[in-house]
């Protein structure tokens, strides 16, 4: 006899609990947790979200962490992580892990790349050692490193570009989906695979993207090639084209975005997943994400200034360290300040998407937004 939990035991898949408009309330179920959508992921480049304890960022409502895969085959190597336990193990991080592919990484940052039919040839911006990057060395990675959501291998065309340039790579990112699929076929099937829809800038090779994809099928869909410098009114544009096409019983993430308002209007837009630097790295930066807007601690004026960044935050370092402490540490250049404008900031995407949760339950995203962006508008609160 079947066993009718089974399911709810390894198999990878998405519940839509509600919706409100085109925004999406659900839960991505995976054997190492739940992750509730929308979600924010916090990125852990090379095993660690940079400034942060994995505790701490569990305690702020992180379900699942990203990793990247390029800089994890360079440093310290997906086979040595695969000896020493998997990353879940070596960063200490039970919970779900995704990784990107490596590509975009191998197009911004790799040094004299050769691309094929077959894949990538970099040379390393480490050591300069060369290496191969193909949809099938790709998967063995992510399977070496133990990610419970992995990415296909694709061509993330830097905008503007040709429509030409762009259905150029489109194309061979659909071949390469094909054989990322098929690599994949040899991990536990409790993993997931997800297809990357490309296109640019343009919305007939966004559809065509998506309905290729969709075609291959896929446990999940991301949606790349967005926030690389385009406007916002454009990438927007982009997800009211994709969304409504991807399946609504499978789970959309969109990557590399963003801003606490590229967040909440592509969620307006159907988006559940989403992962950025930004907030970890504006905090090395001395820049803090709060209800109030961002918060530049650089600026001479928090010098004497008492109060803390939000006295009602539930993070300790936005409610208890005082604006003239976090000041004077960013101006010394202290480890410490990095550290607590960072929490701040991880705290801050976790407590935003919360609420997005809830409204999405409740029936009232749109007058969250409208809320929200109030605050925004309003900005910080002077000292008296």
């Amino acid at each position: 006899m079947n066993n009718p939990d089974r399911r709810e035991q390894t198999d990878f898949h998405y519940r839509l609990h509600a919706t409100d408009g085109a925004a999406r309330h659900g839960e991505v179920v995976t054997p190492r947790g739940v992750i509730r959508t929308p979600a924010f992921m916090p990125v852990g480049t090379a095993g660690t979200v940079k400034g942060m304890y994995p505790e701490q960022v569990r305690d702020l409502g992180a379900d699942i962490l990203l990793g990247n895969t390029y800089h994890l085959m360079l440093r310290p190597g997906a086979e040595r992580v695969a000896r020493l336990g998997g990353l879940h193990e070596l960063m200490r991080w039970p919970h779900p892990i995704l990784t990107d592919s490596g590509g975009f990484q191998v197009m911004s940052l790799a040094g004299l790349r050769k691309m094929s039919e077959k894949g990538v040839t970099f040379r390393s911006h480490i050591d300069g050692a060369y290496h191969e990057l193909t949809p099938e060395r790709s998967i063995e990675i992510q399977g070496l490193l133990g990610a419970d959501i992995q990415m296909q291998l694709d061509e993330c065309v830097r905008l503007p570009a040709s429509k030409d340039e762009i259905s150029r790579a489109l194309q061979l990112s659909l071949r390469w989906a094909e054989r990322s699929k098929k690599a994949f076929e040899a991990q536990p099937k409790e993993r997931a695979l997800f297809g990357i829809v490309q296109g640019g800038d343009d919305a007939e090779l966004r559809i065509e993207s998506a309905r290729g994809l969709i075609d291959i099928d896929f446990p999940g869909y991301s949606i790349g090639g967005l926030a690389v410098g385009e406007p916002q009114a454009v990438m927007l544009a982009m997800l009211e084209v994709v969304t409504p096409i991807l399946p609504v019983d499978k789970p959309r993430y969109l990557m590399g975005v963003g801003t606490p308002d590229d967040m909440i209007e592509s969620v307006a837009r159907g988006v559940d997943m989403f992962d950025c630097v930004m907030p970890t790295r504006a905090g090395r930066h001395a820049q803090a994400f709060t209800r109030f807007g961002k918060i530049n601690l650089k600026n001479a004026r928090h010098a004497d200034d008492p109060r803390p960044l939000d006295a009602e935050s539930d993070c300790p370092a936005a409610r208890d360290y005082s604006r003239a402490y976090l000041h004077h540490l960013v101006r010394c250049e202290e480890m410490l300040g990095s550290m607590l404008l960072t929490w701040v900031n991880l705290a801050y995407y976790q407590s935003l998407m919360a609420g997005i949760r809830a409204a999405i339950a409740q029936g009232r995203f749109e007058a969250f937004k409208a809320e929200v962006k109030e605050g925004w508008a309003r900005g910080d609160i002077p000292a008296r």
